[in-house]
């Protein structure tokens, strides 16, 4: 099995169940997400995760070339930044987040987007 596909089984169902549960149940989320961006200690650990587990995608998944797989590469990238900026700003991003939290928008355009890319991921990981 290539690292494509076994990223892309672990990644699609960590994208799409969660997504499935905002789109359930956002007020619930809502709440998780508020207690989450209220204290910085969160927001610093929540960054030693992201940037531990996208260091670990791009260190074994750096491709680049066209196709389905650079998805899992562009995620891993984005896990990689948005880690290390929770680490080095946790206060300044938990700030920022409060307002986004706050947003209506927010979390049905984010659970979507979760829940497609989920299925997508699923896809190449199980069907394709």
């Amino acid at each position: 099995m290539s690292a494509s596909i076994l990223l892309a089984r672990l990644l699609g169902p960590l994208f799409l169940l969660p997504g499935i549960g905002i789109l359930i149940n956002p007020r619930a989320f809502r709440t998780i997400a508020a207690e989450i961006v209220s204290s910085a200690t969160l927001v610093y650990l929540f960054g030693l995760l992201d940037f531990a587990g996208g260091l670990a995608i791009v260190l074994f998944h750096n491709r680049w070339l066209a196709g389905w797989p650079v998805l899992i590469t562009l995620i891993g990238w984005a896990m990689v930044l948005r880690g290390a900026a929770r680490i080095l700003a946790p206060t300044q991003l938990a700030g920022y987040a409060k307002t986004i939290v706050d947003k209506y928008f927010f979390f049905p355009f984010t659970g979507t987007a979760a829940v497609i890319l989920g299925l997508v991921l699923c896809y190449f990981g199980y069907l394709a």
